[in-house]
């Protein structure tokens, strides 16, 4: 790398929304912690060293020393930089020969409002070397690197596809929670059901269906990456990794049947909750019916007597009491809804 690349460069993580954070542990076994960015291309020379770049580009456009980062030192084609620059939302695994381009997902939960997030991490594997490009900071990542200063001398020294695993596996580890989370979710928004639903309650069971098919969305695919990691033959991976990579595609696999039981179980609890809405419905309609039902023979005395009890008119006032009629009709109107009430009762039509 020519002075004035490696002078643009190392100026970059001075650019506000880009770090550029730099672990070396070198062929001896000693970690450096803040390796200058200038001497990246010294430390890929060290066969037997680890190098792991992490980069954290924050601004709206890729900055253009991350893109003569990873093609003037790394030598990366430009289309995988084109990939790991712009986001492919994706999970995949790209062999490029001497290293592998990988797209990963790690993701942010919150649990008050069940909603996932996904966070993509773009990754460059080599021989010895790791590059993770990401646009947000992740949690993951700054664990990983505390992890390595609380233990400096046994972090690192199995090599970066030894890393790479642990990116992976804190990355799957993180959908658990989530997962475990919505399954809850799920239990109350049907025991709200069976209770009283409410259009909270539809609310509530849509927000995890989307959380859910989310989730399934970028299961699968990183499924297969792990399987490929696994099994397949790779230049960077060392043959003797694959069973870590085997590891973490065995806790997918499992996530992945948990989160296709929940789509079985949202289904289910929406079913339920339009079928509790349907006989609610049912039930008011019931009791609607049964007010009209009650109030019919009402309305058909007022309607076809008038009511005209003290008038001239009525017909056969001359050999029925005008007090006798309307106290007959007064209790007709008292007794009739009374029996319609209580045959209703009888037979179970509430």
């Amino acid at each position: 790398m020519s002075s004035l690349q490696a002078e643009t460069v190392s100026s970059g993580s001075s650019v506000p929304g880009l770090q550029i954070r730099v672990i070396y542990r070198d062929g001896g076994g000693q970690i450096h912690f803040d390796w200058p960015i200038d001497q990246i291309p010294h430390a890929l020379e060290d066969e037997k060293g680890t190098l792991w770049v992490e980069i954290e580009d924050q601004t709206q456009n890729a900055d253009r020393r991350v893109e003569e980062l990873l093609e003037g030192v790394f030598h990366f084609h430009p289309l995988a930089i084109e990939d790991a620059v712009k986001d492919t939302h994706v999970a995949k695994v790209d062999d490029w020969g001497e290293y592998l381009y990988i797209v990963f997902h790690t993701i942010d939960f919150d649990p008050e409002t069940d909603c996932v997030r996904l966070h993509e991490l773009d990754i460059f594997l080599g021989r010895n070397y790791l590059v993770t490009y990401h646009n947000e900071p992740l949690k993951i990542l700054d664990q990983l690197r505390r992890n390595i200063e609380r233990d400096p001398t046994n972090r690192l020294k199995h090599g970066a596809g030894h890393l790479l695993y642990h990116i992976l596996d804190m990355s799957v580890a993180e959908y658990l929670p989530a997962i475990e989370h919505l399954d809850d979710a799920i239990d109350a928004a049907q025991d709200e059901v069976f209770d009283r639903p409410t259009p909270r309650t539809l609310q509530a069971i849509f927000q995890v269906k989307r959380s859910a098919l989310r989730l399934h969305r970028v299961l699968m695919p990183e499924r297969e990456v792990l399987n490929r990691l696994a099994r397949d033959e790779y230049d960077p991976v060392n043959p003797e990794h694959r069973v870590y990579f085997r590891d973490v595609y065995d806790h997918i696999v499992r996530i992945h049947d948990i989160a296709e039981s929940l789509r079985d179980l949202i289904s289910g609890a929406l079913d339920t909750y339009l079928s509790a809405i349907s006989n609610r419905t049912n039930d008011i309609m019931k009791a609607f019916t049964l007010v009209t039902v009650m109030f019919l023979p009402l309305s058909f005395l007022t309607s076809f007597f008038g009511m005209n009890f003290f008038g001239e008119t009525l017909a056969f006032k001359s050999w029925l009491p005008k007090q006798s009629l309307f106290m007959g009709s007064c209790l007709i109107m008292i007794v009739m809804p009374g029996f319609l009430y209580l045959f209703a009762k009888r037979r179970g039509w509430f």
